[in-house]
């Protein structure tokens, strides 16, 4: 009788797991749908100069590096965006964007082909993207991004 006791303890815990482990997987996906339609946003915004909806994406301590290792402040950007000293002519996905949830914030990695200027230098070509999202009342925004450039071997 015991045995059948701890038998049905055992059972009840691990399909209790189980449905916790599936409502995790279903959140994740659910956020990580929002995180590639806010990307989708944030790409659109940057080649239309909308900085109403950057305002919006970019936390305020957000931190850019660009291309040439340069760190950017959301109010830096803003004023390069404004001035025309960043002009994005085309942002093209390279290969399948990766996001990794984590609670309330995610990391996106990819690589992107972007031709036009960052801060008034020069920026086409291929990169390495890194991003850090958070998701507060407003939604996810970004608080970090980095590129790299690619070069031939």
């Amino acid at each position: 009788m015991k045995q059948f006791i701890y038998a049905a303890i055992l059972t009840v815990a691990l399909l209790s797991f189980g449905g916790q482990q599936s409502a995790a997987q279903s959140e994740g996906g659910a956020a990580e749908q929002e995180v590639r339609q806010t990307i989708e946003k944030y790409r659109t915004a940057l080649l239309q100069k909308d900085a109403a909806t950057l305002e919006q994406i970019w936390a305020d301590d957000y931190t850019f590096t660009n291309g040439a290792g340069e760190m950017v402040s959301k109010t830096q950007r803003l004023a390069n965006l404004k001035s025309g000293a960043t002009s994005l002519d085309s942002i093209s996905q390279e290969e399948e964007i990766k996001v990794r949830i984590h609670g309330n914030v995610a990391v996106t990695t990819g690589r992107v082909s972007i031709k036009g200027q960052y801060s008034g230098k020069q920026a086409s070509g291929q990169y390495r993207s890194m991003n850090v999202w958070v998701k507060g009342p407003a939604g996810w925004q970004l608080i970090a991004n980095q590129l790299t450039p690619v070069t031939a071997k």
